[in-house]
């Protein structure tokens, strides 16, 4: 069996119905190579939109929706949050869990993105998981130990076998935004070693896993990036607002 190809935006804070209607439209001719999925993420009002506009256009099934957060409770008093369920309803089938912004501007730890990822998982969704060192913790070679540290506790929570409904996406957060991309050497080293890393509970699972490499990828950039061993797609966020660049990486991706 080959392994999945996914192409992810993440569209963050960003967006508008405008924006959704015309991607949309642009996305419908895109041309994606066999075993390749594309998941688009934009900000939870635009959802149902996003759904609506993908069924009255007949978008290929090769495209999925996706959230970029939700909240590991079932339902209750939680103002301003919304579940898993309620995601379903309007069509979502991907979670975005543990992004670098989460963990750092939101305070999210390890052990709460587990919890998401087990609740994700517990509904259909399949959580797109983000693991990834800052600059500091690379400069000082502990990448391989932070991410040690941030996939151990998603195992502990859910145990190895539930890790064939998930993505796991590698984002060096020194990369993210800022225009600085992890050369296609050093993202597959660190694609391997994640590899490695859950190859030493399950190698079938690990084999079968989707590796997504995150962090400035772009038109210029994403071919040679998806052409490493272990580099099964990407998760995008700026170049994913530009429907003519996101269609360029869309069809750069090819199922391993």
């Amino acid at each position: 069996m080959k392994r999945l190809s996914i192409v992810a935006a993440n569209w963050k804070m960003n967006g508008s119905l405008a924006l959704v209607n015309s991607m949309v439209s642009e996305l419908n001719n895109v041309t994606l190579n066999e075993n390749v999925e594309v998941v688009v993420c934009p900000s939870s009002p635009y959802l149902a939109a996003f759904n609506a506009a993908s069924a009255s256009t007949n978008l290929s099934a090769a495209f999925s929706l996706g959230a970029q957060n939700f909240s590991e409770h079932n339902s209750g008093a939680f103002t301003g949050e919304v579940s898993a369920s309620m995601l379903q309803e309007v069509g979502v089938s991907y979670i975005i869990v543990g992004h670098s912004e989460r963990r750092s501007i939101y305070n999210e730890s390890s052990a709460l993105v587990a919890k998401k990822v087990k609740a994700a998982l517990a509904s259909g969704l399949k959580p797109i998981l983000c693991i990834g060192e800052s600059e500091e913790e690379r400069a000082a070679e502990k990448t391989e130990v932070v991410l040690a540290e941030q996939l151990q506790p998603v195992i502990d929570e859910v145990g190895i076998e539930n890790f064939k409904n998930v993505v796991i996406a590698y984002e060096p957060v020194w990369a993210i935004g800022t225009g600085k991309t992890a050369s296609p050497e050093m993202a597959q080293e660190t694609h391997q070693f994640i590899r490695e890393f859950i190859a030493k509970f399950d190698e079938n699972v690990a084999d079968k896993l989707p590796l997504l490499y995150g962090g400035s990828v772009n038109a210029k950039n994403c071919e040679e990036l998806f052409a490493q061993a272990d580099i099964d797609g990407g998760l995008i966020g700026g170049a994913s607002l530009k429907a003519e660049e996101f269609k360029i990486i869309c069809s750069a991706a090819k199922g391993k």
